[in-house]
């Protein structure tokens, strides 16, 4: 059995979203999963999980390897909370429930990846706070989050890890160029993964400032 490469993506759908922003989330998401299936090495191991968040977690599309994937049409209530605390507990439950260990036998999945995507900031903070150390000891390989537009709180997203990016702006450039530089990073690490269980980042595009 193959070893894959899990990737999940949590995605912010709170009010503030709706609109022009989440439209650019769905066209991003659908540039990502076509660059995904156009490199082998990704089409063979990278499977995508995506959760969104608002007033409610949903896992609106289960971990799925890429040549399967039938993208859902993800949308935002017109206000709402970011249960991004509850969120993250969710996908620390996912990621029991996905990834296979290795045994005697067999070697078993790549260390996961997350991706964080929020143009705000965790409105159930206590929950946020606690399950930071849970998802940090949660196995993955690495921890991207993408804070966007003026309203997010790129600090926030600090304490959970070290390599947060920001968005000036929430139009359909900007998204586009994020997804182009996620694609890139799991086309670059399902090749290196044969060698590797560490996840070397391509440099972002200048749309993308790296939080420091």
């Amino acid at each position: 059995m193959s070893r894959r490469l899990l990737t999940y993506l949590c995605i912010d759908t709170s009010g503030s979203m709706n609109g022009e922003p989440i439209v650019a989330v769905n066209a991003g998401l659908q540039a990502l999963l076509t660059s995904l299936r156009s490199n082998p090495y990704a089409l063979d191991s990278v499977h995508l999980s995506i959760t969104t968040f608002d007033s409610e977690i949903k896992e609106v599309l289960p971990m799925t390897p890429v040549a399967d994937i039938m993208l859902p049409e993800i949308t935002c209530p017109k206000s709402g909370a970011t249960l991004l605390g509850a969120a993250l507990e969710d996908i620390c439950a996912q990621v029991q429930r996905d990834v296979r260990k290795s045994s005697a036998t067999e070697k078993g999945d790549w260390k996961p990846m997350l991706v964080i995507l929020t143009d705000g900031k965790p409105t159930d903070t206590m929950a946020y706070s606690e399950v930071i150390p849970r998802l940090q000891a949660a196995g993955f390989a690495k921890i991207l989050a993408c804070a966007a537009g003026p309203k997010s709180d790129a600090a926030q997203l600090k304490r959970l890890t070290d390599f947060v990016v920001s968005l000036d702006t929430m139009d359909a450039t900007s998204f586009a160029k994020f997804f182009e530089w996620v694609s890139a990073t799991f086309s670059k690490d399902s090749q290196s993964r044969g060698a590797t269980d560490s996840v070397e980042l391509p440099p972002p595009p200048p749309e993308l400032n790296v939080v420091l």
